[in-house]
């Protein structure tokens, strides 16, 4: 059996050609790219699920609180202490956790970030 790799080897290799089994191996195509998304407006700044409202799918919506658990359990995330109110209308304002990314996952950005550099140099 092979060993499931984790939310941050996954992302790391994310560059590396996956075939769709190794994907479906891993996680659900869907929370993979919900997973992405947050990663990638996080490296700009902090973040709350209100910000991904106008970005994902519908079907990505599901997936959100999944991803952001799945990443702050494997520690590329962490939660700023801070708190904002919903922005969907049917929550009546619930409370939102704010997070940023951590130094792990800023290594990871940057490592993709030169590799797609380099190939395309």
């Amino acid at each position: 059996m092979t060993r499931r790799l984790t939310v941050a080897e996954r992302h790391a290799n994310s560059a590396k050609d996956l075939l769709l089994e190794e994907i479906a191996d891993q996680s659900s195509w869907d929370q993979f790219l919900v997973e992405q998304a947050v990663l990638a407006v996080g490296r700009n700044h902090e973040f709350s699920a209100n910000d991904f409202r106008n970005l994902l799918p519908e079907m990505g919506h599901g997936f959100l609180g999944a991803a952001i658990s799945a990443l702050h359990g494997g520690r590329l995330i962490r939660h700023t202490g801070r708190y904002v109110p919903s922005d969907l209308s049917s929550t009546r304002g619930h409370r939102l956790s704010v997070w940023e990314l951590t130094d792990k996952a800023l290594a990871i950005a940057a490592h993709r970030a030169a590799a797609r550099r380099e190939q395309a140099a």
